[in-house]
């Protein structure tokens, strides 16, 4: 259970009830009282090498932009939700790129305004519209912490229209399995290689428990989804990646493997990962390799067209291989 050094809170959030249950959780948490989330003086000016600790505090807050971003994957809307950032530390985690070294977990209390506005979304829809609340935060970790997913679940089973989707890298997932769900709700869980887990997707659940998980998801009757995700092209990579996939098809249940999707995303990494990883993770393996990226705009990398088209083809033959039967919604 995530524990917080400090909680850097906007004295607004005691107008809402899960702002004042927060704080009174953590009554003996130190406190200090900003104005706003997004621009925390004291956290900008840290070092690199302080990342690490900057994660174990808590920032607490209301979500002010509720702007939406199609999206032609597996849903139609990105929706800012409840949470940004995370207290895990994946050497990859693309929230870097947009918040530096202040990607750690932010909580937004004002949960009925947000989901108030996604269920009317719905309801006005002609068709039945996917939104993904899970693209900024993880989750399954919040819920830890706030309990919002549970409540986000019960409140949307009440209504007839529409689905919830999100990704998780972690195996909480006992209090979601006891509720209600109308059928509305698609969990995507986030695999990668053992060993990637354990150097990379550093306070993450281990594979182990992420498959323990979607069978308990799947017994629950939720619909599930897998993301391979992402695909980093570490030493000896192909043997890496055939031994997850066989992994999979020795410990998903047959109820999962009848009817999962995938979805597999390869790597994207930036300067300031970087520089971020070299100074706070200094023994760590190095993301950034020249010889297969190449730059992405400005200070990002991504694998070479080659390299990414040879990877792709793989994916192709061993998901024929293990999962002929299961839909691939995308690879990219």
């Amino acid at each position: 259970m995530f524990k917080p050094n400090c909680i850097y809170y906007e004295k607004g959030i005691t107008e809402y009830e899960l702002g004042r249950e927060l704080l009174n959780k953590y009554n003996d948490i130190p406190k200090v009282i900003i104005d706003n989330h997004n621009n925390i003086e004291e956290m900008r000016k840290k070092e690199n090498s302080e990342f690490p600790y900057m994660k174990r505090n808590l920032i607490i807050g209301t979500r002010k932009t509720h702007k939406y971003v199609e999206n032609h994957k597996v849903s139609d809307y990105l929706v800012p939700y409840t949470s940004s950032g995370c207290t895990a530390m994946c050497l990859y985690c693309y929230l870097v790129c947009n918040y530096n070294k202040c990607a750690y977990l932010r909580l937004f209390v004002n949960r009925e305004e947000m989901l108030s506005k996604i269920i009317k979304t719905s309801e006005k829809s002609e068709k039945e519209l996917t939104f993904e609340i899970g693209s900024n935060s993880d989750l399954i970790l919040e819920n830890t912490i706030t309990g919002n997913l549970d409540w986000t679940i019960k409140e949307f089973s009440k209504t007839n229209k529409g689905y919830l989707t999100f990704p998780t890298k972690f195996d909480m997932v006992d209090s979601i399995c006891e509720i209600e769900h109308n059928n509305r709700i698609i969990v995507r869980m986030s695999v990668n290689p053992e060993i990637i887990i354990y150097k990379i997707e550093l306070g993450t659940s281990r594979l182990k428990n992420r498959i323990e998980a979607i069978n308990k998801l799947k017994k629950a009757g939720y619909k599930v989804g897998i993301l391979i995700a992402p695909v980093v092209l570490i030493d000896n990579w192909k043997n890496e990646y055939e031994n997850l996939v066989k992994y999979l098809v020795d410990n998903l249940s047959e109820e999962v493997k009848k009817e999962v999707f995938f979805e597999i995303i390869f790597m994207t990494y930036s300067y300031v990962h970087r520089m971020i990883n070299n100074d706070a993770f200094p023994n760590s393996i190095n993301l950034y390799n020249p010889d297969l990226m190449t730059g992405r705009g400005r200070g990002k990398y991504m694998y070479k067209t080659n390299v990414k088209e040879e990877g792709k083809e793989f994916f192709k033959n061993i998901m024929n291989k293990y999962f002929s039967g299961n839909e691939i919604i995308y690879m990219v």
